[in-house]
């Protein structure tokens, strides 16, 4: 009982410290900033930019998201790039490469920015202490190759030989223990299913992912061949020769030099000029603030990033960054955006694995609203803009994509895992009672759909796909039947998505920012100036939705601090958030590879 009691103090002072002492030393951080001068950037800088500690899509709206995590994102990189390209105090672009993989389309992105930095007359420098093979790490390989100089340590090895994505088939082990899966999907690509009922891919299966893996893998190679001043074909034969120590990658031209990071920072200053200072990105981006450009006219940047579901509200821990696109925000995040009459055209960065089909609507039904207002919507998609993700990108005026985003998955699954014989076999029984209809009690676990509820269940699948093919058939104005075909549930990249007429242009936010001005008719002469919606909240009011969650946050941070680091932990996470998902409406959700 001491050690009860001992616990519970230990826990409570944890979270006065956390929801007391914390929001306000940051809060006096805030303020002191406000009140301080705004500092310049030292001259000669060599600005660092650390990749090693993963990245989200979207800065958060929260603003003390920070202390969960890098902090960077993929679009805060890109802002930043584009206002150090024009700062002439930032002389060198510093990059710390990540050992493992990156997602490809982040990678993609972040390439374009830092090519964008060279372009401008200015130095980038990449150092690496190994390439291993986890998941994309030919996209972290992709990253570095784009520098001016890419170092390694002496150490490291060179093993970006392919691409590798894994998933858990839980078949098997749901039939020992009784676990019986009822689902329905729509159609033979929509892969989610088969992990909760096979033991091995299907042939629809291996062959969908199979492909993507494949562009994606081709991609990233062109895009070193062409920074490297080599052909695809030498390289890849090179690369899959491999692994390699660093020496043997550095006499293959895979890499410039070999050294301690140490040697890269003074190989960077020296570059710089003198008295050159490192200066951390954080750092560099908070000096400058959000990209906001001027003008009298305005584009509008809609943010989405996660799963889609209804509601409104941020996570409950307000020092998490969030993970969900909640309907009632982003669709009144895209009307605000409609009644701002400086607000000429809309870019809505999408990255997401979809979600609720009502969700996906309402938000889609705000995107013809702007489009009927006339005012231009350009979809820019992220890591994913597949399934219900691709349903509120699919009635823009233009999509862009990158050419590993993974999208379309144009289809719907659904269904209940009946638990009653499993139970049973702990000496659990689960009954169940129902009054009203027959279809009361369909998703009860305790029983499978009798022959009337599968019936009534299919015909619902059956419906929201026939709606989402609907949908993709008048935005993109392809032919129902054709839709059909490139549809059936398939998650393609955007590089095999543009050929089949469900993306417009590859690229980035910086491409879909040229076509949302090209639109709205703004003069290429004219300054433009970007309003973010929906508005980052205040450091009050994040605090004030902290205590108001208070409980759950403490949940959230308890339980999150038990599986950290543990990477079985975290699949076995996600699978449980999936489901969660898929318990609430989340029937248009395309599976995610682990990269």
């Amino acid at each position: 009982m001491k050690q009860f009691f001992l616990t519970m103090l230990g826990v409570f002072a944890g979270l006065v410290a956390f929801f007391i002492v914390l929001p306000i030393a940051a809060l006096l951080f805030f303020a002191a900033a406000a009140g301080a001068s705004k500092p310049t950037t030292p001259a000669n800088s060599v600005l660092e930019l650390d990749l090693r500690e993963g990245l989200t899509d979207q800065q958060p709206t929260n603003p003390f998201a920070a202390f969960s995590g890098s902090g960077l994102s993929v679009i805060h990189i890109v802002d930043t790039l584009a206002q150090a390209e024009k700062d002439d105090s930032v002389k060198v672009l510093l990059v710390r490469a990540p050992e493992g993989g990156m997602n490809p389309a982040a990678a993609d992105e972040v390439r374009q920015a830092i090519n964008r930095f060279r372009a401008s007359g200015k130095t980038v420098i990449a150092h690496s202490q190994g390439f291993m093979p986890i998941g994309a790490v030919v996209s972290s390989y992709m990253v570095a190759a784009s520098a001016d100089q890419l170092w390694m340590q002496n150490t490291a090895s060179f093993q970006a030989v392919g691409l590798s994505s894994d998933s858990l088939f839980l078949g098997r082990a749901f039939q020992k223990y009784g676990v019986k899966p009822e689902f329905e999907q729509r159609y033979e690509y929509k892969n989610a299913v088969n992990e909760y009922t096979q033991s091995d891919y299907t042939g629809p299966h291996r062959e969908a992912m199979t492909a993507w893996m494949t562009s994606i893998y081709d991609s990233a190679l062109a895009n070193v061949a062409r920074d490297r001043k080599a052909t695809p074909e030498a390289l890849k034969a090179t690369i899959e020769a491999g692994p390699y120590s660093a020496e043997q990658a550095l006499s293959l031209k895979l890499v410039d030099k070999i050294g301690q990071v140490e040697e890269a920072e003074a190989a960077a200053k020296a570059k710089a000029g003198k008295d050159a200072k490192i200066i951390k990105f954080g750092d560099y981006a908070a000096l400058q603030g959000a990209r906001n450009g001027s003008g009298k006219s305005a584009i509008a940047i809609v943010g989405g990033e996660g799963a889609i579901t209804t509601g409104r509200g941020q996570s409950a821990s307000p020092f998490g960054s969030g993970s969900d696109i909640r309907s009632d925000d982003t669709a009144r995040a895209i009307y605000d955006a409609i009644e701002d009459k400086a607000v000429k055209a809309i870019v809505f960065r999408v990255s997401s694995p979809g979600g609720s089909p009502e969700a996906s609507e309402q938000i889609l039904a705000a995107v013809r609203a702007a489009r009927a207002a006339g005012k231009p919507v350009v979809v820019s998609m992220g890591a994913y803009a597949a399934s219900g993700g691709y349903w509120i990108s699919s009635e823009a005026d233009w999509i862009v994509a990158q050419p590993s985003t993974l999208t379309g998955s144009i289809g719907v699954f659904g269904g209940k895992f009946v638990l009653a014989d499993a139970l049973g076999r702990f000496g659990l029984d689960m009954r169940g009672l129902s009054v009203g209809g027959d279809y009361a009690d369909a998703f009860s676990p305790v029983q499978g759909f009798d022959q009337g509820q599968r019936a009534a269940f299919a015909a619902s699948m059956d419906r929201t796909y026939e709606e989402f093919v609907a949908r993709v058939s008048i935005g993109r104005k392809l032919p129902v039947e054709r839709v059909r075909e490139i549809a059936r549930g398939r998650v393609w990249t955007g590089a095999q998505a543009k050929g089949l007429g469900l993306v417009d242009e590859l690229g980035g936010l910086n491409e879909a920012i040229i076509k949302a001005r090209k639109l709205a008719n703004i003069p290429t002469s004219e300054s433009v100036r970007f309003k973010r919606f929906p508005t980052p909240q205040s450091p009050w009011e994040a605090l004030a939705s902290a205590f108001g969650a208070s409980g759950q946050a403490a949940d959230a941070m308890i339980s999150v601090g038990r599986v950290m680091g543990d990477p079985a932990a975290q699949a076995m996470l996600n699978r449980v958030e999936a489901e969660r998902l898929r318990s609430r409406g989340a029937v248009v959700l395309a599976d995610q590879p682990a990269f």
